[in-house]
């Protein structure tokens, strides 16, 4: 899953996990891959249940970042 707006990315595994929980209606510990990026789109952080523990990957991404598509 993918969040389309831009989260604070100074938020850990645990209140990344909240948010999805409060603004998504999801669940963090389905093992569902979620995806969050930075307000520039030059970062991306997942969040993910492995079955043991909450997960955290956090990737700086170069040469231009990600392409956001901005819809009316």
């Amino acid at each position: 899953m993918v969040a389309t707006r831009p989260v604070d990315f100074r938020k850990g595994a645990d209140s990344l996990a909240a948010l999805v929980t409060a603004e998504y209606g999801g669940d963090p510990f389905s093992g569902v891959i979620y995806v969050f990026r930075a307000k520039r789109a030059d970062r991306i952080k997942l969040v993910w249940w492995d079955g043991t523990d909450l997960c955290l990957m956090a990737k700086k991404l170069e040469a231009g970042g990600l392409q956001v598509a901005r819809y009316p």
